[in-house]
């Protein structure tokens, strides 16, 4: 099955594969020279494939992989909403809306959807696998929420992940952007299984014909050591703080090398879009459920669109490349509370 042309600046109309294999239904992100990054038609499309799938008794689970080697997904297309952001158009809300729906759908799909992890898996690329029920990541994992340092905040369910894990790692992983591998992604709940990347295709072709459950079992390992166990003790007593400043501060003043490295990655990062984000982790553990906190997250995502920050992030980490961004406001102390409130008012019209 074919997608719809897209209209979107890629012109392929196989950005994404949809196929039964057996009794799976298969769906392939195939824009590998980007990334696998989504597109509006791309969200359609895999909305349209589980719909069909949900009701089709010759389908019993779904799976979800990218094209190439390098990732599932790295995200949506953020070239995109800065051109959708700088023309003060909304086409980029109209995405969310679609893609939000597309998340909260995957996480009460009623059969197992099972995601290939592999590599490369961020922003929007969480929001079609982390919600999933059967998660798997490889060595080469990589996943993150890295959306403050492009100006915007994390979305697509990420708050809601990130708010639930352990301690204070969420906060620290949504301030920083910072990616995590295989094991740390398991600690953090992001993922369920770790297979070794050279097992996938074997992995995959199983799918085709048994359970997920009863696949895994054969394929599942232990991953190499992560980094943010050793970390929680620094990661706990700082995230604590009232304040991004005061986090900073105390990041800072707590001797270890790795808080220090992670107080100067945060205030790389826009001062809005960090003093936002906080708000938005701690409000989603408040929130409890993904639909709630992907209606907050629905909010934020239309006036950070109206921001400076995320055109100018956009420029900066993806477009020119010169990583050297101009916040607006330029420092943590000239946001105020009622700077970061206005991303939670109802957006306008």
């Amino acid at each position: 099955m074919k997608t719809e042309h897209d209209t979107s600046g890629d012109t392929r109309e196989d950005s994404v594969l949809c196929a039964v294999e057996g009794r799976t239904g298969v769906i392939t992100l195939n824009r590998p020279k980007a990334l696998n990054a989504l597109t509006h038609p791309m969200v359609l499309r895999i909305s349209e494939a589980l719909t069909g799938w949900e009701r089709d008794p010759a389908v019993d689970q779904v799976l979800i992989r990218g094209a190439g080697e390098r990732g599932l997904c790295a995200g949506g297309d953020i070239r995109a909403i800065h051109d959708d952001a700088k023309a003060g158009t909304r086409a980029s809300v109209d995405f969310w809306r679609d893609e939000y729906r597309l998340n909260a759908h995957i996480a009460r799909y009623p059969k197992p959807y099972v995601a290939l992890m592999d590599g490369i898996v961020m922003g929007g690329g969480v929001g079609v696998s982390a919600h999933g029920s059967v998660r798997v990541v490889t060595e080469r994992s990589r996943v993150a929420m890295p959306e403050t340092g492009i100006g915007f905040v994390p979305d697509v369910g990420g708050t809601h992940l990130l708010a639930r894990a352990p301690g204070l790692l969420g906060t620290h992983l949504a301030l920083t952007g910072s990616a995590v591998g295989a094991a740390d992604a398991l600690l953090c709940g992001l993922a369920d299984h770790f297979v070794p990347a050279g097992r996938l295709p074997a992995l995959t072709a199983e799918l085709t014909g048994a359970p997920a459950h009863e696949v895994l079992a054969r394929y599942a390992a232990t991953p190499g050591p992560g980094q943010l166990a050793a970390w929680r003790g620094w990661i706990d007593h700082c995230y604590a703080a009232a304040t991004v400043e005061e986090i900073v501060d105390r990041l800072f003043a707590y001797g270890d090398p790795a808080a220090k490295e992670a107080a100067g990655t945060i205030l790389a990062k826009s001062p809005t879009a960090l003093k936002v984000t906080l708000e938005a982790v701690r409000r989603a553990a408040a929130l409890g459920g993904l639909e709630p906190v992907l209606e907050q997250e629905f909010r934020v995502s239309c006036h950070a669109l109206t921001s400076p920050d995320l055109v100018e992030g956009i420029r900066a980490q993806v477009l020119d490349k010169d990583r050297s961004p101009r916040w607006s406001p330029a420092t943590l102390g000239e946001v105020t509370g009622q700077d970061v409130a206005r991303f939670f008012a109802p957006p306008a019209g």
